[in-house]
């Protein structure tokens, strides 16, 4: 009972120590992958070899799938070219698998002493989570030792041995244990090493080891299935994908795996050695053989698993994706995202209040309506900002965090004060058929051309954190501030004149424009952040 405990304390060690790897990579590098995948995905040749060298990087294909996934919900990459990622990740995790099985033990101590060290003294700086990731590299290594050492034991067991002893070249049968052995270890890895671990004591024979490799994979196809259950319809059809194209590896080798054997047991090889290498070929051969099929595989899973229609959910967030919790630069990037959305829904409150001056009834049902969804935004993207954990971030990241939540805030208020002058409008001069004089409304007019040319230049900056930009911004601000006093005092002017209609509707007008004010410089804080950042930078 307590080998079988230590076997799957390694096992967990194992996952564990990958978990470690993939975030302490993707908060040190994930802006840089993000690049790399995003302007890899035009030719296939290098949507596959990004696929392969991220992660060969990361030390797991299922960070990879995140990172593709992502992609794919955020519209930044279509489903085709992220399977062609995918099945270079397949690759990618065989070669690394093939890495991990030298003899590299007197490099697990190393990493984990020097990983500690540098996570321990400088814990929120890049050299921290470089740190991070070498303590991860020394879990992974370590536990690969413990896998086959714990291992050896169990095998010799009798009753472990009469249990093999079934698996007699049942092709079926045989990879349904593989998948079986990669669905319980959470991880295809530990289910190869395992195999050839049962193949070198002659536990098992070759040709059922070859199955099991083969099934290993498909439970890794099945594991991601399984927990793209509750992720967004593109995360499922990436995954989709990704099983279908390793069943169909599948049942194309598996009716030659005897001949396969047969072949690999004519070389001067170990037996754990050939399982290995056989891992690595079959999900070279299989990757680019069905490289070719990307297109038709998307045009399927696409059939299988339909995409929902964005405007039946247009109160609900639509790139908040959960898994990407755990890697803060990700994470940020999709709160990031859907700022965004909240500054278009803006903008489309501004069209509406610009109807509502030219007197068009109805608009302030159709702002209240606007409020809501970015009522809702910004509750997601608070929630979303809230769970990213602070102590993990690095201080540029807490300084985009901090962004982030600051322009989300201020796009909510600008809402509140979008459907208060809308609403306002249309109860104090529409419905009492008191329109504002000619020199008034086109007074408005410019500011409103101002204020959206003002919202637009800072979802930019919010983005690029562009510095001229930025200082583009801090100028417009100025200048709007200079028009409304501009305009305050030609409204007063035209009050000493007697003009009736600035008479009727004086405190609306003036009430406009200072909630106009209010709105400039919501939208322009965003420029002073970004001018203090780069300030310090240059300090």
């Amino acid at each position: 009972m307590l080998i079988l405990l230590n076997l799957l304390a390694a096992i967990a060690l194992l996952v564990w120590g990958t978990q470690i790897v993939r975030s302490g990579i993707m908060r040190v590098f994930g802006a840089d992958l993000r690049r790399v995948l995003s302007r890899s995905v035009e030719k296939k040749p290098f949507a596959f070899l990004a696929g392969i060298g991220v992660t060969a990087l990361v030390q797991s294909s299922n960070a990879t799938t995140l990172l593709v996934t992502s992609f794919v919900a955020q519209n930044l990459m279509t489903l085709t070219p992220a399977l062609t990622v995918i099945l270079g990740a397949d690759v990618g995790t065989a070669l690394m698998a093939r890495v991990l099985t030298y003899d590299l033990s007197w490099l697990s101590p190393l990493f984990i002493f020097i990983g500690v060290i540098l996570f321990i003294s400088r814990k929120q700086s890049r050299a921290g989570q470089i740190g991070h990731t070498c303590i991860g590299l020394g879990l992974i290594l370590l536990a690969l030792q413990l896998i086959v050492e714990a291992s050896r034991p169990i095998t010799h067991a009798a009753g472990v041995q009469i249990l093999f002893s079934s698996l007699t070249g049942d092709i079926l049968l045989d990879a349904l244990v593989g998948a079986f052995f990669a669905m319980v270890s959470y991880s295809s890895l530990a289910a190869v090493l395992i195999t050839a671990t049962l193949t070198t004591t002659e536990v098992i024979a070759l040709k059922v080891a070859l199955c099991l490799v083969v099934g290993a994979n498909i439970g890794s196809g099945i594991l991601a299935l399984l927990n793209s259950g509750k992720a967004s319809v593109e995360s499922k059809q990436v995954a989709l994908g990704s099983l279908l194209f390793k069943l169909m590896g599948a049942v194309v080798v598996l009716p030659f795996i005897g001949i396969f054997a047969h072949q690999l047991d004519k070389l001067t090889v170990s037996s754990a050695n050939l399982v290995i290498l056989f891992h690595v070929f079959y999900n070279v051969v299989r990757c680019l053989l069905l490289l070719p099929l990307t297109e038709k595989m998307a045009s399927l899973c696409q059939r299988w698993i339909p995409t929902g229609h964005h405007d039946s959910e247009k109160c609900t967030t639509r790139y908040l994706d959960r898994a990407a919790l755990d890697t803060p630069s990700l994470a940020l990037v999709n709160a990031a995202r859907e700022t965004l959305r909240m500054g278009d829904i803006i903008e489309k409150m501004m069209v509406s209040l610009k109807r509502a001056f030219q007197g068009q009834q109805g608009e302030e049902k159709i702002v209240t309506r606007y409020d809501d969804e970015v009522d809702a935004l910004y509750t997601g993207i608070k929630l979303y900002l809230a769970q990213i954990p602070k102590e993990d971030l690095q201080q540029q990241e807490s300084e985009r965090w901090a962004e982030i939540f600051n322009t989300a805030v201020n796009l909510e208020q600008a809402g509140d004060i979008l459907e208060t002058m809308t609403v306002d409008v249309a109860a104090k001069s529409l419905a009492n058929q008191k329109p504002f004089s000619t020199e008034g409304l086109e007074e408005l007019k410019i500011l409103y051309d101002n204020l959206l040319e003002n919202l637009q230049l800072s979802l930019s900056v919010f983005i690029s954190q562009d510095l001229d930009a930025a200082r583009r911004l801090r100028r417009s601000k100025h200048h709007f501030r200079r028009l409304t006093q501009r305009y305050s005092l030609t409204h007063v002017e035209r009050l000493s004149h007697q003009n009736k209609q600035s008479l009727e509707t004086s405190s609306l007008h003036l009430g406009l424009l200072g909630e106009m004010k209010r709105l400039n410089s919501l939208f322009c804080s965003v420029a002073y952040g970004v001018l203090d950042h780069r300030e310090a930078d240059e300090e």
